[in-house]
């Protein structure tokens, strides 16, 4: 994996082109080996040849569209691309009528000069924390390939396009982690914005009331930079955000219980990495966090505004849809109007207690998931399958309901089994949570000083 600076410096010297960046990362899609046809659900090859012909040609002319102009990157299927059908990772879509424009996010990468290589693979309707999609496949996970395990999800395909080299960068959706945790499973970055900070127009939403769109990148500068892309932004450097002085807070709540081996010794390294750095971490009880299985035990705003986009195709087209998926849609009936009023208020009260717990406090640091991937073989039984997808999200989620930033780097040893440090920052304070996450990162994520 390269850096987006590093390839934005070798396309403004000449040493690569943009041409060349496409066709290494078309011939990793097509690679018969490798996970191609399970990440993509359409790779747009002649048009992203193309593209890269004008971008390169742009720049000797020197008019580069900016920077990073003929990256390639991928885009999740819940983007609208003009003339296409958004699928969302679903057959049920089939029929319906292609986007008549770009979804904004797709517009902003355009204009920026970034080359799409296509859209990538995901859970249906990106209801999952798991990554599995029985109508396109899943792709395997990076790490221990042999032992089959999974990616994460719901933007499963998204991490995959990244530590697989198909695309140098990606966008992806996260309404409970769905850009944290494949990050975090797969060993790369994944970063989760305040929500109104990128828009979400031309996007199939699942829950319109925590969605997110964010970037999976090798890197916390890589999605800076994609995300003051898609956020109207001016990329530009992180400032530098020294941890001396710091104050951060480590939960004491549910969301350590349940943690394996391997995630647990490498959270506590990684903390103590941080406090070596100067960090000042503090242990919280934080018992507000251990209301919310209480709050969201008829499904939440998720289940509720799911069945409300796709009750009506359940109920005409059930057995087209992932039998996994549908019955976490079908839990939206659980709740009436009644109950939708009573979860809003839960969730304003629930945001100004926290915001008080946490004033004065830099960053909130816990495991992004509990667990490394699971294999597939782990989660043949529905039993397995609705355990396991409700503890790699229930970290993670916690942001999005309290609409916070967060992101997730990697806290692993090099070689070992990916996993990932959250660092969960204040609603709008994107910026600075990635400057902490920048500095963090140079202290506990392997091979960083490499890259």
């Amino acid at each position: 994996m390269r850096t987006l600076a590093s390839l934005a410096a070798e396309l403004a010297t000449g040493a690569t082109t943009s041409r060349v960046l496409v066709e290494k990362c078309l011939q990793r899609i097509a690679d018969p080996r490798g996970e191609g046809s399970r990440v993509f659900i359409k790779v747009y090859a002649d048009a992203a040849r193309r593209e890269a012909d004008r971008q390169d040609s742009a720049r000797r002319a020197g008019a580069p569209a900016s920077a990073f102009a003929g990256i390639p990157v991928s885009v999740k299927d819940l983007f609208d691309v003009a003339g296409e059908v958004t699928a969302a990772g679903s057959r049920v879509r089939r029929d319906e009528a292609p986007a008549r424009s770009d979804a904004v996010i797709v517009a902003r990468l355009r204009a920026a000069g970034f080359v799409i290589v296509g859209r990538t693979n995901m859970t249906e309707f990106a209801y999952s924390g798991l990554g599995l999609n029985p109508h396109f496949g899943a792709p395997l996970n990076p790490f221990d390939r042999k032992g089959r395990r999974i990616p994460g999800g719901s933007s499963s395909g998204a991490a995959v396009s990244v530590t697989d080299g198909m695309a140098c960068g990606a966008v992806g959706t996260d309404t409970g982690g769905s850009c944290r945790i494949p990050a975090a499973l797969c060993g790369i970055v994944g970063f989760k914005p305040t929500a109104h900070r990128v828009p979400q127009g031309g996007t199939l939403p699942l829950s319109a009331t925590l969605d997110s769109i964010g970037p999976l990148a090798p890197t916390t500068q890589c999605c800076a930079t994609l995300d003051a892309v898609i956020a109207a932004e001016e990329p530009r450097p992180l400032a530098t955000l020294p941890l001396a002085g710091l104050r951060c807070a480590v939960p004491q709540s549910y969301v350590m219980n349940d943690l394996d081996w391997h995630v647990r010794e490498d959270f506590a390294r990684a903390c103590a990495q941080l406090a070596q750095a100067g960090a000042k971490l503090c242990d919280l009880v934080l018992r507000e966090f251990d209301e919310l299985p209480h709050i969201n035990r008829k499904g939440g705003f998720t289940a509720a505004e799911a069945y409300a986009l796709h009750g009506a195709q359940l109920a005409a087209r059930l057995d087209e849809f992932d039998p996994r998926v549908a019955r976490r849609i079908l839990r939206g009936r659980e709740q009436d109007e009644s109950d939708y009023r009573e979860l809003k208020q839960a969730r304003a009260d629930l945001i100004r207690r926290v915001d008080q717990q946490l004033a004065g406090f830099d960053a909130v640091l816990m495991p992004t998931t509990p667990i490394i991937a699971p294999t597939f073989a782990e989660l043949e039984s529905d039993e397995a399958y609705g355990r396991l997808n409700l503890l790699v999200l229930r970290n993670p989620s916690i942001a999005n309901f309290l609409d916070r930033c967060a992101i997730s780097i990697p806290c692993h040893r090099a070689g070992a089994a990916p996993t990932g440090l959250m660092l969960m920052g204040a609603h709008g304070a994107d910026r600075r949570l990635l400057a902490i996450a920048a500095e963090a990162e140079a202290q506990v994520s392997p091979g960083v000083a490499e890259r």
